[in-house]
């Protein structure tokens, strides 16, 4: 079922991609099919952002601005060029470091043996003037001696901020990579780690899970009616209301286009079906208003299906049951809470009769 449920949600934004390429007369090479693809499923908020900017002042796209926002906005090795450089900074930073640290220990060094050597003459001076001049000496070593060490302690702290900055850098950069910009919610590649990290916590521990799996109802609809503007502010108002139930340890991403996955870590199916139930109703609740004409667009709904951790679950297998429970939902009538007890009890009475 979840294939099946797969092909159709691609199938749809594969169909829009070459729909946008035949448009701007692009030629149809595999980036302009991702970028399009992307653009349609609206998994980048900063693509979608951009191209919507760049038809709105030249009426479309050419293919030279087409290969330019695929490199800055999809390119595989964009992230990994901007950690090299991060990691250069960083190299940079502790080379110097290491370089200052061997110079401040050569001083001490000869600080230690001016003052030795500087002991042992004093003991045979009788010549206060003499004396005198090796005791001026050891100040003026003190001196030096004092001034390479604040010298050194100014520079750890310039050191200390340099490195923190670049640190922030790194986590803005994982946070990217694992963050859907749109709604702030994780991204898919962050749920697909997180759920294979659970199960295998789950087989250790033999606490289970529940997956929680939402659909914008009507989304495709709403979003050609009244636009991509519009409907990203449908896609943030569901995002809230999921981030507004859930607790600190549940794992809300953003799945697909329309779809959010929620993995709630020891929540049985009951307790996730009352969660998925809040959510739906807090997204009822709150009705839409189109920010740039101040028109009232009425109420979205969500539809949910939930699963819940079996033994020999895998990632797949556990997602292919809950996109089945959600698909439930859909076809029950939509607006729906329904979990794999549903469908599984809807296909009882169906062999019975």
């Amino acid at each position: 079922m979840s294939d099946s449920n797969d092909h159709k949600r691609t199938i749809k934004y594969g169909e829009s991609a070459i729909g946008y390429i035949r448009k701007n007369v692009l030629p149809a090479y595999p980036r302009s099919y991702e970028l399009w693809y992307t653009y349609s499923a609206g998994y980048n908020q900063g693509l979608n952002r951009a191209i919507n900017d760049t038809i709105k002042a030249n009426g479309r796209i050419s293919t030279d601005e087409m290969l330019t926002l695929y490199g800055r906005f999809l390119s595989p090795t964009r992230l990994g060029d901007r950690l090299d450089e991060v990691g250069s900074k960083v190299s940079k930073e502790v080379e110097e470091l290491v370089d200052s640290l061997k110079l401040s220990a050569d001083a001490t060094s000869d600080y230690g043996l001016a003052l030795e050597q500087a002991g042992e003459k004093i003991k045979a001076v009788s010549d206060p003037e003499k004396l005198h001049n090796y005791v001026a000496h050891l100040v003026k070593s003190t001196q030096n001696a004092v001034a390479s060490n604040r010298k050194l302690e100014i520079q750890l702290l310039e050191s200390k901020k340099h490195i923190e900055t670049l640190q922030s850098s790194l986590e803005a950069i994982r946070y990217e990579s694992l963050t859907d910009e749109l709604t702030t919610l994780n991204n898919r590649k962050h749920f697909e780690n997180s759920i294979e990290r659970i199960i295998e916590h789950s087989k250790e521990s033999g606490r289970g899970f529940a997956l929680l799996m939402t659909d914008i109802d009507h989304f495709k609809k709403f979003n050609d009616t009244y636009g991509h503007q519009t409907g990203d502010q449908v896609l943030r108002l569901v995002a809230l209301a999921v981030k507004q139930n859930i607790k600190a340890q549940d794992i809300a991403c953003r799945y697909g286009g329309e779809e959010f996955a929620i993995i709630l870590p020891h929540e049985s199916l009951d307790n996730a079906a009352e969660i998925g139930e809040r959510i739906r109703t807090a997204v009822m609740s709150k009705e839409l208003i189109k920010r740039s004409t101040g028109e009232n667009l009425g109420r979205v709904s969500i539809s949910v299906g939930i699963a819940d951790y079996k033994k020999s679950d895998t990632a797949h297998s556990i997602v292919a049951r809950a996109d089945e429970a959600l698909y439930a939902a859909k076809n029950a009538g939509r607006n729906l809470v329904k979990t794999e007890r549903d469908v599984s009890a809807n296909a009882d009475r169906e062999n019975v009769a």
